[in-house]
This record gives structure tokens, sequence and C-alpha cells, in this order.
């Protein structure tokens, strides 16, 4: 069954609604939106930079980095979506962020001429999970980011900041309040909706359905999105086999390493290819049971049985 609505974190769908020049009006919200801006510090109008001006990462696309734009002040801001946590990404949003900071730079004496940059990313999963004893988080859903001074806890150096949506987090249900739960719940909601529902009936967010519609999309359109939606399908995949790797991997050194600290300790001396033995092994099993089998050894041989 086609579905009304198309998933807007997928990497079709987010750049369709706010990637394109003409839907403007729509990033300028969600920037407006999530960076908490009112009155005379309003965003007002965007550039979106060149293709030239995006910062090439090579990984799992599981992220959009490519809506970037700038404002009249020079201000610039990198907007993602991250739909898994893969290993580094914060760090890699840091880059991304800095790197759109200094490729702003031509020359030395152009220092004074640098805009700030903000990097906004919206992550379908707990980035900072942690909670109070309270019950709720310790980092909350919308999260916002810069530097101060440790001791006075003064702010400043803002040239580069960043803004954190994690949509788990969101815990108002069909009756959204805030303009940040609202595009929250469009985030998480719009692929499971038949129609628009009372809360996104206003502005930006009516129109962003209107955006991801699936039955307004040319056959070539669906296409792209279906590919979107496989692609993501196999980059969580080979995340998930990823990881299930890494724990074996992880189990297998721990139990070698607790193996060969055994042995140290019953004075078990153990030749080059004893080692290379234990080294190789990839079974868990067959760990456990040289590790049961230290207890009362005297020799490596009644170990490695």
């Amino acid at each position: 069954m086609i579905p009304v609505f198309a998933d807007p974190k997928t990497d079709f769908v987010f750049k369709r609604i706010f990637g394109a020049v003409e839907r403007k009006p729509l990033l300028i919200a969600l920037l407006n939106h999530l960076l908490e801006l009112e009155g005379e510090h309003l965003i007002l109008d965007v550039e979106h930079l060149s293709l030239e001006q995006h910062v090439a990462v090579p990984e799992l696309k599981l992220s959009i980095v490519d809506v970037k734009c700038t404002e009249a002040s020079g201000r610039r801001f990198v907007v993602e979506m991250q739909v898994a946590k893969v290993e580094g990404l914060e760090k890699r949003i840091v880059y991304n962020a800095s790197k759109a900071y200094v490729m702003q730079l031509r020359s030395a004496e152009e220092y004074p001429t640098l805009c700030d940059v903000v990097g906004v990313t919206i992550c379908n999963f707990k980035l900072w999970p942690n909670k109070l004893k309270s019950g709720g988080f310790k980092v909350p859903m919308l999260s916002r980011w810069r530097m101060q001074e440790q001791h006075s806890h003064k702010r400043g150096l803002p040239e580069v900041q960043y803004t954190f949506l994690e949509l788990p987090k969101y815990a108002a249900g069909d009756n959204p309040q805030t303009m940040v739960d609202k595009w929250a719940y469009f985030f998480r909601e719009a692929k499971n909706l038949n129609v628009v529902p009372p809360a996104l009936q206003e502005g930006p967010f009516r129109e962003a359905l209107d955006v991801a519609r699936t039955a307004s999309f040319s056959p070539a359109e669906w296409e792209a999105y279906d590919r979107a939606k496989m692609a993501e399908q196999d980059a969580r995949g080979a995340l998930s086999v990823a990881h299930q790797e890494g724990e074996l991997k992880g189990r297998l050194e721990g139990k070698r390493e607790a193996l060969l600290r055994l042995l140290a300790r019953a004075r078990i001396g153990l030749s080059d290819d004893d080692r290379a033995r234990i080294g190789e092994c990839t079974s868990t099993a067959t760990l456990d049971r040289w590790l049961d089998n230290v207890l009362g050894a005297k020799t490596a041989a009644d170990v490695l049985s």
C-alpha cells in the first residue's frame, strides 16, 4: 500500500522539502523555530549555497549534509538529518561545521570577514540517552551548544555553534503545542499519516506535508524515493552487521586476554604456536572451554585440548 505522505527523514524527501530554492520559506521556518529566534533576530531570507561549497564526506549514506544556506548577514547554516548513529558521528558533525567555517577564507587578510556557522542536526536516535533520577533526559530533545568559559561560565567564541533535535525524545503524543514539538511530530509521524492532522494544519507544516504527498510524485520521483528508502535499509543492515561483528570481536578479544592472564598467573608457559592458536581462535565456545581448563592444568596442552 502506497503511503499518503513520504518519509521526510529520507534523503530524497528531505531535500525536496528543504533543499529546493522555491521552498525557502520552509527552510527559514525550520531554522527560526529550531534556533528559537524571535523579533529582530528572525531569519528573513536565505540563499542556498552552491554544490561547490558543500563538504564531501565519503561514508554511509545515512546523513543529508547538502542543505546549506546563508542569510543576509553572512551567517551560514549546515542542516542535516541523521537517521542512524554511525561511528564518530559527533566528530564528523564538528568537522562539517568547522569546514563550512574555514571554507569561507581565501586569504590570511580576510579573517575578520569570516561569518558564524550554525550546525543544525536532526537525529532519529538518542544522541545523549542518559536520564536524570527524576526520569527526564539530562540533555533535552532540543539542545543548543556553544563555547563558554569554564570558571565564570561566560559564553563566548560564538563562531561555530550547534543545534540538535533528537526525535526519539519527543513526548507530546498527537497533540504537540510548541513549534519545536510540531517539527518533531512532523518528522516522526508524517509517513504514518493518512490526512493532515489538526496539529499540523498551520503554515509550514501543512505545506511540508503537501510537498511530501506521494500523489504529487512523478514516476521518476517515486522511483528516486523508493531507491532512497532501499539505500537506507541497506545501510541500516550494514550497520547492524558491523555492530554485531564488533561485539563478537570485542568478546573474542576479551576472552583471549583473560585466558592469557590466567595462564600467566598459573605459570603455564606458552610456545609461539600456542599463542598463535589462541590469537587465531574465533570460537567463543572454544575459548570458554580453554578458560575452564586452566583450573588444575599444568601444561599448555592440558588447557588447549
